[in-house]
Formats: C-alpha cells, structure tokens, sequence
C-alpha cells in the first residue's frame, strides 16, 4: 500500500465529485488516499473557504474524512514535527525563491504535509508551486493533482467522463491551475486534443 497525502487545494478539487475518495486502493502500487486532521483544520479556520466550498460540511464528506484520517503515534508526531521546522526554516531562510514564478511560501501546514511525505512516507498531493519547489529540494514525493487523476484513470479508478466533469467545474469556478491547463493536452491529449 502507497499512502497518497492530499493537501487541502487537492482535496477541496476533487472530493465533491470523486465520491467515495478516501482510503480505496487503486493501481498496480496500491495507492490509497488520505488527508490529515491539519486539512480539516485549515478549511474550518478559513471563512474564505468555507464560503467557496459549503459541500465541506456535507455530513457523508465529514464522516469519510474522519474514518479514513491518518493517526500519528506520539513517536511519529515528534518526528514529523522535527522534519516540520527544518522544513519551516529553510522556506524563511529562502523567502525570495517561494516568492517568484507564481509560487507563494509553504505555510506551517503545507511544511507539516511534506514532513509527513518524509516521515511515513507518503506521496502528496497538491498544486501549490511553493510546495513543490520544497519537495524537490529535499527529494519528497510529490504530485499535482492532475498526476492523482491520470494515475486513477490508468487503474480504471475514474473515467474520462469524470475528469471532462472536473475539468468544467474548475473552469467554471476559475480554479484551473496553470499546470491543470498545461496537462489538459499533454497528459490529457486523448480526451481534449492537442493544444489549439
């Protein structure tokens, strides 16, 4: 079993229309997905968020999350704590990288996310550029949330009348990533054509 670690922008993308989302296997690797309590967390402190995506609170939503979080021991909570400020302070340490080409700096929670990936370890999952300049750097597994997608069509986990679905409701909501409009014909050629 892979454990795949949603960040919050991958799991508010995808979890109103992947139902269920959490914790069924797919693939050759047996790649499960999961969030962390921290997700939860972020959306329940931001009113932004929980305006723009009311469905969080959908009482099935809420009770997947909460079956399928992941528990840390008090030894791998320490752990990744540890890995959070090593984390925490190399983004401080080099705020003008995580400022430029469209990213913003990994906050405490995505640093918590990418520790976990280090710690467990676990792919995650998530547009956040900053995120991913960080994970590269400190050689983490990491995927945007196109990758999850394409992954899940090849093990026949979704179809591509899903992803068309998901495609216009990110369009729709003007929250298609650069890299989602990049994927859309390269990864996604077969279904949308090249590039006009």
């Amino acid at each position: 079993m892979t454990l795949a670690l949603l960040a919050t922008n991958a799991y508010l993308r995808l979890a109103k229309r992947i139902r269920p989302l959490l914790g069924i296997p797919f693939g050759q690797k047996q790649y499960v997905l999961t969030i962390l309590k921290q997700t939860e967390d972020e959306v329940r402190k931001s009113p932004r968020l929980e305006f723009t995506y009311p469905w969080f609170s959908d009482a099935d939503l809420a009770s997947e999350r909460l079956s399928k979080q992941v528990r840390l021991s008090t030894e791998e909570r320490q752990r990744i704590e540890a890995a959070t400020s090593v984390l925490r302070a190399h983004v401080l340490a080099n705020a003008h990288d995580y400022t430029c080409q469209g990213r913003s700096p990994p906050s405490p929670t995505d640093c918590f996310l990418l520790a976990f990936g280090m710690v467990r370890p676990a792919i995650v999952v998530t547009d956040d550029l900053g995120m991913h300049k960080l994970a590269e750097e400190f050689e983490i597994d990491i995927w945007h949330g196109h990758e999850l997608l394409k992954k899940m069509l090849g093990a026949k986990a979704i179809d591509n009348v899903l992803i068309r679905e998901i495609y216009t409701a990110l369009e729709n909501n003007d929250d298609l990533p650069r890299t989602w409009r990049e994927a859309k014909h390269t990864a996604f050629k077969k279904l949308f054509g090249p590039a006009p």
